[in-house]
């Protein structure tokens, strides 16, 4: 599959408009071209990228951390995860979000893929990543930040997604590409 070969579906960017600047992303409205020369707007959230961790214990366990979710009003179970710092290498990124996250560092780390979460209004790719050879290595936790680390086998991670449990997308990603590689 090229690109070439898609052409007559691709959009061009004409013009771009911040609309609002925080602290995590950046929202602006792009016009774009359409393929049949009419015009269109897109919301776009840009995002400065981040990581997912599979931390998988000596005994093979994963660590999870659960923790509230305000915008959805629920508290989840997660894979150790993280906005990409200016600078800073995605390693690096999983290796310090898996430190405060879990209180656990990696002797080993694998890439595993990426992806992209919202492609439809965001710019956000998540790499991800298997961590193994895990020591204690406490790191202070964000101040905004209120988490519990906690360690379940995969049959019982697996189960949570199959149940609904567990309901977000980089860990259910994460969780399946460990199933079916492992």
């Amino acid at each position: 599959m090229t690109t070439e070969e898609y052409t007559h579906l691709r959009e061009r960017g004409l013009t771009q408009e911040a609309a609002f600047r925080g602290q995590l992303v950046k929202v602006r409205v792009d016009t774009v071209a359409l393929p049949n020369g009419e015009t269109a707007q897109r919301e776009i959230v840009e995002h400065p990228g981040a990581v997912a961790v599979v931390p998988i214990t000596a005994d093979g366990r994963i660590l999870l951390v659960r923790q509230f979710r305000y915008p959805i009003n629920q508290f989840t179970l997660e894979l150790p995860a993280g906005k990409l710092e200016l600078g800073e290498k995605p390693e690096e990124t999983c290796l310090r979000e898996l430190a405060e996250e879990t209180g656990f560092t990696a002797s080993n780390l694998e890439r595993l893929t990426e992806f992209v979460v919202t492609p439809g209004y965001s710019t956000e790719r998540i790499t991800l990543f298997k961590a193994t050879g895990l020591a204690s290595s406490p790191a202070p936790r964000d101040p905004d930040e209120f988490i519990e680390s906690v360690e379940v086998t995969v049959e019982e991670a697996l189960a949570m997604v199959r149940d609904g449990r567990i309901v977000d997308a980089k860990t259910i990603i994460g969780l399946l590409w460990l199933e079916r590689n492992s």
